[in-house]
């Protein structure tokens, strides 16, 4: 989970290093709040299954509840950058996007 969860970090930092070598400072930090969007709920979710397995209360309704979470916290902290930050939404999109699927490379490195 830790190798997700850093290639996500990395996917995001690249993007928003192009973003701000293209469209300057609010291109790179509306790629940084939306791939943060849905890092930090995944962060605690991972968090969250962690401790539920040490302490041996995981089970499906710990999986279903946590993903329903994530995804509330999803959209709140992307109703909340909008709110807070004049965002430049096709990057918002691009940063969420490019922590959504930095997952499928997770698969191409060793373990």
């Amino acid at each position: 989970m830790h190798k997700a969860l850093t290639l996500q970090l990395g996917v995001v930092a690249a993007a928003a290093a192009l973003a701000a070598w293209w469209l300057g400072a609010r291109g790179a930090i509306s790629v940084l709040m939306g791939g943060a969007s849905y890092l930090i709920p995944n962060m605690l979710f991972v968090l969250r299954l962690k401790l539920a397995a040490a302490s041996g209360r995981a089970n499906a309704a710990t999986f279903f509840v946590g993903e329903f979470f994530k995804v509330a916290a999803t959209i709140g902290i992307l109703i909340a950058a909008q709110w807070l930050y004049d965002v430049h939404w096709l990057c918002l999109l691009v940063g969420l996007f490019a922590a959504l699927k930095a997952n499928l490379f997770a698969f191409l490195l060793k373990t």
